[in-house]
């Protein structure tokens, strides 16, 4: 128990430095996160070998897996149900697109890149390329004054639906794979591919449905408790629920978490009088601070600096970064409005972010045949593509921005003060930036 203790006192500390230290260089906290977990990871290269076992540890493997739980459980009850399903014909276009096309990009180069891997492998790699995190988009957006525009709406709009379109892909492949283990051959028919699709809707279908009646009863009823800490315990409950019950039908647990999140609101948290005045996501923000950053240094242990000596995962790292942002890119095609700046669109999808990093976990812990679908190196190749598509983001989007502006205005003045941004444990969340239809003060 000491060992596990003092394992988790040094992965917290050292994921909040990094986060901290990311965040004082105006970059997201996750990838400090990340950095720091690779750091630790690779302490074996200076002769420093006894945190070796850490990227085997089951105890902080478990630790972490229910880190990205929470975190799926927080990006559902950050989206809307009702703003899902009233997306504009541009933001559902962006979404569908924006999925579409580096599915099949990320599918090209892995083949050309994995030429003797099976083909479960490269499909995996082209759905981790789907993956979209909009939320340092919103950051940027928030910080050059352009959240209200045309733009930021379609964007913001189609993360919503990204996400679920993002989850369904996820759910079918990592079923693909499951059902491939099984039975031992790996060859893809259209009753498996049928099969595990349907159960992946229908569970969203049902999870919402259900979910609308059942958890806001739950909570009702948990208002009425003289205890303290009832919300936090019904809502993280809930939660764990949806989540082992998407594993027991063979899907990711965290499409539970996230269909856990979604189907809850406001209107269910109404009779905790003491969270009146602040956000719903704050009832499980104590948590998940704690058991989310592990996930990502955990995932950063498993990232191996040498495999970037080698050639080949550094252009496959570079041919993966190429494919998801001209997969984003592509998706601007589906803004029909007319002088709205498409490339901007384009741009504020590229991130994958936190995102990226749990479909590429996934496919490092998934197994078929007895070999991971993601290698090592390969693994490293995802963690490189979800760095350079989350930090290239930013300076694309205020050069873009500036140069609009410096067109309309002859001032050319674009931003508002960096203090002025929201935060949610070092995340952003999308809600936070939705463009209000007033000026009325919160």
């Amino acid at each position: 128990m000491s060992g596990f203790l003092f394992t988790i006192v040094t992965v917290l500390l050292a994921a909040k430095i990094g986060g901290e230290l990311f965040e004082r260089w105006s970059q997201p906290a996750v990838l400090g996160e990340l950095v720091s977990g690779i750091l630790i990871g690779n302490l074996g290269l200076a002769g420093i070998t006894a945190l070796d076992g850490w990227k085997t540890n089951e105890s902080l493997a478990l630790v972490a897996e229910i880190g990205v739980i929470l975190l799926l459980f927080e990006v559902g009850l950050e989206s809307e149900l009702g703003e899902l399903l009233a997306v504009g014909k541009s933001a559902a276009a962006v979404a569908a697109l924006g999925v579409i096309a580096p599915v099949v990009l990320g599918y090209s180069v892995s083949s050309w890149f994995l030429p003797g891997s099976q083909w479960y492998v490269h499909l995996f790699a082209g759905a981790t390329l789907a993956a979209t995190s909009v939320g340092i988009t919103a950051r940027v957006l928030r910080d050059l004054g352009k959240i209200d525009t045309g733009e930021a709406r379609i964007i913001l709009g189609a993360a919503v639906l990204d996400d679920v379109l993002g989850l369904v892909i996820l759910a079918v492949v990592s079923g693909l794979v499951r059902s491939i283990d099984a039975v031992g051959t790996a060859k893809l028919t259209i009753g498996p591919l049928l099969t595990i699709t349907g159960k992946a809707i229908s569970f969203l279908i049902l999870a919402v449905v259900a979910g609308r009646l059942l958890g806001g009863w739950l909570l009702r009823v948990g208002s009425r408790a003289r205890i303290r800490g009832m919300s936090v315990a019904l809502s993280v409950s809930y939660c764990f629920a949806l989540a082992g019950l998407a594993e027991v039908i063979g899907l990711a647990p965290i499409v539970g978490a996230f269909a856990a999140g979604l189907v809850l609101n406001e209107s269910h948290f109404a009779g905790y009088t003491r969270m009146c005045a602040r956000r719903f996501e704050e009832i499980v923000l104590p948590i998940s601070s704690v058991f989310t950053p592990v996930f990502f240094v955990f995932m950063g242990l498993k990232v191996d600096l040498r495999s970037f000596t080698s050639w080949h995962v550094v252009l496959f790292a570079a041919g993966l970064s190429l494919a998801a942002i001209a997969g984003k890119q592509l998706c601007s095609a589906g803004v029909f409005e007319k002088g709205l700046n498409r490339l901007a669109v384009g741009v504020g999808m590229i991130p994958r972010g936190e995102v990226g990093l749990i479909f590429a976990g996934i496919g490092s812990s998934l197994a078929a045949a007895g070999k991971p679908v993601f290698s090592s190196d390969t693994f490293s190749a995802m963690v490189l593509m979800v760095m350079v598509t989350t930090l290239a983001t930013p300076p694309l989007l205020k050069a873009l921005f500036g140069k609009q502006d410096s067109q309309t205005s002859p001032r050319g003045a674009i931003g508002v003060p960096a203090d002025t941004r929201e935060k949610s444990g070092g995340r952003e969340s999308r809600r936070r930036y939705k463009p209000r239809a007033t000026s009325k003060p919160s």
